[in-house]
């Protein structure tokens, strides 16, 4: 199913085996070529090599086992055309393991249990129109037309940006429902941990974590606020949304911008597929994260393709950060200035009209990383797990 290593983190070998009956098992074998453990890694099985299986019995009754254990999976329609496109499950394996699993169609059983854990994104128009995704770990929001309008007309309530705004969570179910319903009934409740998290991360006219624009003659130019958005998919394993923004002017070069962002089960970074269409080609695409009042400390790592910054907020303390494919990248600059929002640390790309991304941050006080140490290895990792897919030999 994967073109590209930054496409995802698995690369599937079909082996054919001659006349396989229709109603055979398969088996998957997976192996882990890197000398640390993965957790929570996402494996993709592409529906044209079970299509037989899916027309006669149904996607929903595809199941995938390790041992005697049915695997929470999910299907995938990543053309929105009413047809499914993947079959995703997920798995941990330790450094250098292979794993065998195997995937058969079963008619008239009971599917697996729900999965305690889940993915989820929509549009909040009770909160004007924000755009908010999470999974168990972390929560995410960015802003839509209305939000712009309310702004642009001079009226209180608004906001101006194309930047990323993090929620954090400190508990692992979903918390986006309640806390916009909690925060019609008291204005800024989830300004306010009660215990489950909060949304202290400033954004404004920033990039937030992981916003992008263009660099050109040392400025940056940006998006305003998305125009529109299709869910694509929510689900036990991964959310995907594609967001479209009005046309915009980055010093002459006239651009359309789309974003597929998606966050899957176990991860603290989003991914972000960013396409740029231009009249002509573009110097680089430049992604950054805010360095808010400048008081944290910034790492980068241009061979493995991160960038990192480590701040104090409130009573903790927060890790962002920005992985991408190292060949990509141009330059990791800072810019550090007096101008509120505008301060810094910055992923240039070589020239480019596309890119893929991740995005995201770790919070103290959630116990999932207690220092810019722990942080730094958690990037470090994604990286190599990037550049090293699992291999999957499907029979």
């Amino acid at each position: 199913m994967v073109n590209s290593t930054f496409a995802a983190m698995i690369i599937i070998t079909l082996a054919v085996t001659g006349c396989e009956k229709k109603n055979a098992v398969k088996t998957l074998t997976v192996k882990n070529r890197l000398d640390i453990d993965r957790t929570a890694e996402t494996i993709s099985i592409p529906i044209d090599s079970i299509r037989d299986w899916v027309k006669e019995y149904g996607v929903e009754n595809i199941r995938i086992k390790e041992g005697d254990q049915a695997l929470v999976t999910q299907a995938i329609d990543k053309e929105s055309d009413g047809i499914p496109d993947e079959l995703l499950f997920q798995t941990n394996i330790k450094a250098n393991e292979e794993k065998k699993f195997t995937i058969e169609p079963i008619k008239d059983t009971l599917a697996p249990s729900d999965s305690l854990f889940t993915t989820y994104s929509r549009l909040v128009p009770e909160r004007i129109d924000d755009y908010a995704w999470e999974n168990d770990r972390v929560a995410f929001r960015t802003y839509g037309p209305k939000a712009q309008q309310i702004t642009e007309s001079g009226k209180p309530g608004g906001t101006l940006t194309s930047g990323m705004d993090c929620w954090f969570k400190r508990i692992t179910y979903p918390i986006i429902n309640k806390w916009y319903k909690k925060n019609l009934d008291s204005a800024g409740y989830y300004h306010i941990d009660h215990g489950e998290g909060y949304d202290p991360y400033h954004v404004g006219n920033s990039r937030g974590c992981g916003g992008i624009g263009v660099r050109d003659k040392d400025s940056l130019y940006i998006s305003r606020n998305f125009v529109s958005y299709k869910t694509i998919a929510t689900g036990p394993i991964r959310t995907i949304f594609e967001l479209l923004y009005a046309p915009w002017d980055a010093n002459g070069y006239s651009i359309n911008e789309k974003k597929i962002i998606s966050l899957d089960l176990g991860s603290n970074l989003s991914r972000h597929e960013v396409y740029l269409e231009s009249d002509q080609p573009l110097p680089n695409i430049t992604v950054g994260i805010t360095l808010h009042d400048k008081k944290g400390t910034v790492k980068k790592d241009s061979i493995q393709g991160w960038v990192r910054y480590w701040e104090p907020i409130d009573d903790s303390e927060l890790g962002t950060g920005i992985v991408t494919d190292p060949s990509l990248i141009a330059s990791l600059p800072e810019y550090r200035t007096s101008v509120k929002d505008q301060s810094h640390i910055f992923v240039v790309t070589k020239p480019a009209n596309a890119i893929v991304y991740y995005a995201g941050f770790g919070w103290k006080k959630s116990g999932q990383y207690s220092s810019p140490d722990e942080w730094d290895l958690y990037l470090s990792n994604f990286s190599k797990r990037l550049a090293s897919p699992l291999a999957v030999t499907f029979r």
